[in-house]
């Protein structure tokens, strides 16, 4: 990615990390609907468009102050709502609402390798649009699997959190939710000692390593 400048970088994850958050939204709600919960469709957040899930804050204003301030492109879609009380099964339904965001990453990271390698059949015919579609799914298989391994950490209000505290005996889950208010605060106490970036980045490089068209994204983020 050293190739490009900032704005061609922005123009390449843009996209990649728009659908990586609003389509990991919609999972949520699509899985709540179908396990009983219709909260979120009723609200028009089972959809995959965009704009259905933009937080003016999360997903534009954060976003570019982080990429144009540090170079790191940081943000969040709107959470979408799910009302525990209408699941038919609550504390295995909660985890499976959980499950789904992280799931859906896995499937977008799979997409994104294929464009990769759409991409590379695609150079010896017309390197104008092959270039631009291998940087732009190297993009998206990175963000989708960091967001996957991200959120897959056993921290609440995170969805890893989530399907922990539904696999804990009552107790002990009421006990761990309490932990939630400062999920945050220990999430950026970890980025800003350097630990986070400790413990994902081996297991997103590890994860991309079983992906197709791994080793272009791997030398164009990592090496």
């Amino acid at each position: 990615m050293d190739a490009l400048n900032p704005l061609q970088l922005l123009a390449v994850l843009a996209i990649p990390i728009l659908f990586a958050i609003t389509i990991h939204e919609a999972a949520h709600g699509w899985v709540a609907s179908r396990l009983g919960d219709q909260t979120a469709r009723l609200l028009g957040r089972v959809t995959f468009n965009p704009l259905r899930h933009i937080d003016p804050i999360g997903t534009l204003l954060v976003p570019l102050a982080t990429f144009f301030l540090v170079g790191f492109l940081f943000g969040w879609a709107k959470p979408v709502p799910v009302d525990w009380r209408n699941l038919r099964h609550p504390r295995r339904d909660m985890a499976l609402v959980a499950a789904a965001g992280p799931g859906a990453n896995l499937l977008m990271a799979l997409f994104w390798a294929g464009m990769i390698k759409l991409g590379v059949v695609l150079i010896s015919v017309n390197e104008w649009v092959a270039i631009p579609l291998v940087y732009m799914g190297a993009a998206g298989v990175l963000i989708n699997v960091f967001l996957m391994v991200l959120n897959l950490l056993p921290l609440l209000p995170l969805d890893g959190g989530r399907v922990l505290s539904a696999m804990l005996p009552v107790r002990l889950a009421m006990r761990y939710a309490r932990l939630e208010p400062f999920g945050l605060l220990i999430l950026l106490t970890l980025l800003v000692t350097g630990l986070l970036g400790k413990v994902l980045i081996p297991i997103v490089v590890g994860t991309i390593g079983l992906l197709p068209g791994a080793g272009i994204v791997l030398e164009l983020f990592f090496v």
